[in-house]
């Protein structure tokens, strides 16, 4: 069964660029571009794994991570970020995400990441 993910991400250019990094080995059943929209879509979609901006309007990718962990403990939340915010990084990590990867992405990297979080 294929798995499912979710992008979220206030820029279209970055959405579009991580689905064509994940599309050939995950098939991608949702696109947010907040926190809010990416709470209320998690609930809705039930992705296996979900890719999650840090930084973005109305709610940010931390506060979205941990609405949608409490609610449902096992989900598995990659944080996207910038380089330079590791503060930012330990936050999302105690808010429930599973890991991270920096931006720009790196297709490989973005890869690795997503299976290492999925098999963890």
């Amino acid at each position: 069964m294929a798995v499912k993910l979710m992008i979220v991400d206030d820029s279209q250019f970055m959405r579009a660029l991580l689905k064509k990094i994940v599309m050939a080995e995950y098939t991608v059943v949702g696109e947010a571009t907040n926190g809010i929209e990416a709470v209320k879509m998690y609930e809705k979609l039930k992705p296996d794994i979900v890719t999650m901006d840090v930084v973005m309007p109305k709610m940010d990718g931390i506060t979205a991570t941990s609405h949608i962990v409490k609610r449902n403990p096992d989900a598995k939340v990659i944080m996207c970020t910038s380089v330079g915010q590791e503060e930012k990084i330990k936050k999302a990590i105690a808010a429930g995400a599973k890991g991270y990867v920096n931006k720009p992405f790196q297709g490989p990297k973005v890869l690795q990441e997503i299976k290492s979080v999925l098999t963890a």
